[in-house]
């Protein structure tokens, strides 16, 4: 029964000492009675290290020339109608595509579109670029176009600089572990999505600069290391460009079909080109691909996987009781769908099949940020930006060789303490610039 606004809350009860020493001795007791008891602790650590990490960003700020991204989107918007008005670029190319089909159809209407092609005598199911790009019909070019410039207005126009940019700096509220697989999320500010164009405006402060740093091929490599794969972790110690190395073992030097394969049988594409790619794979990686494929007949059997370091995926949407018990997810909250995996079998099976990959990389990725934070320390460095695989540290200029080797010591120990003495190496793509956009 809810309360009402005014109703006298009930004093806070005081805990003491006793009190958390025993929850503590709980979940030592927990901890030490799964499969892996110093895997789970270390991931234990390096959770707690994360949302250190998280709280010393959401102090820090990205740094953000606010005058900058207004010249941005002058030049891509033009003018800004008072009242919230599309901009006058869009205006015009809402006008073009009316002109092109002969009729007024609003572009930021999907239904509109789909209907206006209908009456051109063109069937699409959607207005996606996919979809409508190969499209012979003189609105495809205006439409595409007013599509690109849409979604940089509304997610990152006007209202969103007012809203999320104070004091020189972007605060988009990092979350740790935000999602089931362990990758983090922000609250609100599409911090995980901004366009190369936006990234213009992140800017360093005079006299310092932007450390851009980017693991290659992060998730095959993290493969590498959980299946023990002898060849992939060969691959994944010698090849800066792990695909590369992988179509000259299995594709005949083919690196845009090797790199599908690998995807694939992360991702599940199994079915058509998919299914070839992935025999050829699993030829020269067997250990690679079976460890993928259990994972996903684990999934659409209903079974619970786990991440190298021991993080458990959510139970199928009505699993149960035990299998939320299983999972270490409370009761009252094994109903929660936002923490279930699909009901659907084969849904379920792709889902497990990427959790142990991204989970893992998502692992890897904690005693990275807690390695680096580490090396920094003593440095006037900041980290500022982290998302997947990626992260920004902020420092003078002067301490921008410093931060290069804190990173790449740091991706060795996280490899190591995360996977332990394996054969296998994440390089990155580092960049120091002024400019975020500079970095790719």
């Amino acid at each position: 029964i809810q309360s009402s606004l005014f109703d006298a809350r009930p004093a806070r009860q005081r805990v003491s000492p006793e009190d958390l020493a025993e929850v503590y001795a709980a979940q030592r007791r927990r901890t030490d009675a799964t499969s892996h008891p110093d895997r789970m602790r270390l991931l234990l650590t390096s959770e707690s290290a994360g949302m250190l990490v998280a709280a010393e960003m959401n102090a820090a700020g990205l740094p953000w020339r606010a005058d900058v991204h207004r010249e941005v989107l002058r030049e891509l918007l033009g003018e800004r109608y008072p009242g919230g008005g599309e901009p006058t670029r869009l205006a015009e190319l809402a006008e073009e595509v009316s002109a092109a089909f002969g009729h007024r159809v609003r572009p930021d209407l999907p239904a509109d579109v789909v209907k206006a092609f209908a009456r051109a005598g063109i069937r699409v199911g959607s207005t996606r670029r996919w979809e409508i790009q190969s499209l012979d019909h003189p609105a495809v070019r205006p439409l595409l176009e007013y599509k690109r410039l849409y979604r940089i207005w509304v997610a990152h126009g006007w209202t969103w600089l007012q809203d999320w940019v104070r004091d020189g700096r972007f605060r988009p509220e990092f979350h740790a572990h935000g999602t089931v697989t362990g990758r983090w999320v922000t609250n609100g500010g599409g911090a995980l999505q901004i366009p190369k164009v936006i990234r213009r405006a992140v800017v360093a402060d005079p006299g310092h600069c932007l450390v851009v740093a980017d693991a290659a091929q992060l998730e095959p490599r993290v493969l590498a290391a959980i299946s023990r794969d002898p060849g992939l972790m060969e691959v994944a110690a010698r090849a800066d460009d792990l695909y590369q190395s992988v179509s000259e073992r299995a594709f005949s030097g083919d690196r845009a079909q090797a790199k599908l394969a690998v995807l694939g049988a992360i991702y599940g594409q199994t079915k058509g080109d998919g299914l070839k790619n992935l025999a050829a794979l699993r030829r020269r990686f067997p250990r690679a691909v079976a460890y993928v494929d259990e994972a996903a007949r684990a999934g659409e059997e209903g079974r619970l996987v786990r991440t190298w370091l021991g993080r458990t995926c959510p139970p199928a949407a009505g699993a149960g009781e035990d299998a939320a018990e299983e999972a270490g997810i409370p009761q009252e909250e094994a109903g929660d769908g936002s923490r279930s995996v699909p009901g659907d079998a084969r849904a379920r099976g792709r889902f497990a099949r990427n959790f142990v990959v991204q989970g893992s990389a998502a692992d890897w990725a904690l005693l990275l940020l807690a390695a680096l934070r580490r090396g920094c320390a003593g440095l006037a460095a900041e980290l500022v930006f982290f998302q997947h695989d990626e992260v920004i540290v902020h420092c003078p200029v002067e301490e921008a060789d410093a931060v290069v080797t804190v990173l790449e010591e740091a991706s060795r120990l996280a490899t190591r303490l995360a996977f332990g003495e394996v054969p296998v190496r994440v390089p990155f793509t580092t960049a120091v610039v002024g400019c975020y956009a500079e970095a790719k």
